[in-house]
């Protein structure tokens, strides 16, 4: 690995780390903001959608605009955007104003995502996609801790925003000025920044694989994200748990997802990433079946740390084999689409699960969660069919 391999791989971690640390602030800070500025506690739902529209809109795009900007200069910009959205928290006098910044800081979040994965699924190998992707769980898990540490000291809210906008400025002049490094992996086209060959929108568009892998993200991250969100309800209400062990079942669960990815991205580079991709997917249906079963309340713990191993590398071997499934020239807009599928998929669904709980009962997650993953399962499976009978036919 060269020497400015190591330092995009090593940026690469950093942007990680700094998208999982603006969610993670929120879950932590949202009491004190609420007080703060007199608001009730269920209006961070609107904070939460305009998130989650800036990210969609700009993922989407960012895959469009890659080839004309250059990911350096695609991910100094974003994350000089996220930079800009935070430092205003810090300063927001009511929640009008926060909620405009959380489509700011949307916009920027979406555009390192899809820019670092559409760059990272031509650079860089399955071990290290994996290991990129667990980074965000350890932004997630320094968050809380930022905020937990400043409330503690009886300081506001508004310095853990202030700490992590200053970090996310530092990152974004580092990216600037390794703007052009990022080009490492791509063919130059002269002095400029590397452009792949240009195809009209519509031809990336009307490919079917294109709008498979887009379904198979949404599915995907509903899965993590129902799980980690309505796992504590299902076990305290359903399975009897009380709820400090269920608490700390739900970190088990988070936890195997981080080494799930460490662990898996070695194992990927070795066997390849469409059979570890196959054996995953299988044993997220395993798990939910687990999660499903009524039976004692370690029989769905079970299940649910299964879940998070057997998840930890779908999200990150997607995109890597990306340009597999749609080819290369067509693989920067279609990651860009897959983030956007994600973050819909991760706003809408899990929501939807939540609704069904509510109107069935705790003991519907576990029906929930196979009928998710096992449309994902086939998903992936119609995809791969598809991929090797074209295959078939050019050879």
């Amino acid at each position: 690995m060269t020497t400015v391999t190591r330092a995009s791989l090593l940026l690469a971690y950093l942007a990680f780390i700094s998208l999982g640390l603006p969610d993670s602030l929120l879950g932590v800070g949202w009491p004190s903001v609420s007080a703060d500025l007199g608001v009730p506690l269920d209006a961070v739902g609107f904070l939460l959608i305009a998130g989650t529209v800036g990210y969609v809109i700009s993922s989407v795009l960012a895959g469009f605009t890659l080839a004309r900007l250059g990911v350096g200069r695609l991910l100094a910009g974003s994350t000089a955007l996220v930079a800009l959205g935070l430092a205003g928290y810090a300063g927001a006098p009511v929640l009008a104003v926060l909620v405009g910044l959380a489509l700011l800081v949307g916009l920027g979040s979406g555009v390192i995502d899809s820019g670092l994965n559409a760059y990272a699924a031509a650079a860089f190998g399955p071990r290290h996609m994996n290991w990129m992707h667990a980074f965000f769980g350890v932004g997630m898990a320094i968050g809380p801790l930022v905020m937990t540490t400043l409330l503690a000291a009886n300081l506001s809210w508004r310095w853990g925003y202030g700490i992590v906008a200053a970090a996310q400025a530092l990152l974004a002049v580092t990216f600037a000025f390794t703007a052009r490094g990022w080009a490492a992996h791509r063919p130059l086209v002269g002095d400029e920044l590397p452009t792949p060959p240009q195809v009209p929108i519509r031809q990336t568009l009307a490919i079917p694989a294109v709008w498979y892998g887009a379904l198979a993200f949404a599915l995907y991250v509903a899965v993590e994200i129902s799980v980690g969100l309505w796992a504590y309800v299902f076990l305290t209400q359903s399975r009897g748990l009380d709820g400090t062990l269920a608490g700390v079942c739900v970190s088990a669960y988070w936890i195997s997802l981080f080494v799930g990815r460490v662990v898996q991205g070695i194992v990927a580079e070795r066997v390849g990433s469409h059979r570890v991709l196959q054996g995953s997917l299988a044993a997220i249906v395993a798990g939910a079946v687990l999660v499903a079963v009524p039976a004692h309340g370690w029989a769905a713990v079970t299940g649910l740390l299964v879940i998070g191993f057997a998840a930890a590398p779908v999200f990150p071997l997607l995109t890597l084999t990306t340009a597999e499934r749609v080819g290369a020239h067509h693989a920067d807009r279609t990651v860009g689409v897959q983030m956007g599928a994600a973050g819909l998929g991760g706003a809408l669904l899990p929501g939807a699960v939540g609704v069904l709980l509510q109107r069935v009962g705790t003991e519907a997650l576990g029906p929930a969660l196979i009928t998710l993953s096992v449309a994902l399962l086939l998903v992936y499976l119609v995809t791969t069919a598809r991929d090797r009978r074209q295959r078939s036919v050019v050879l």
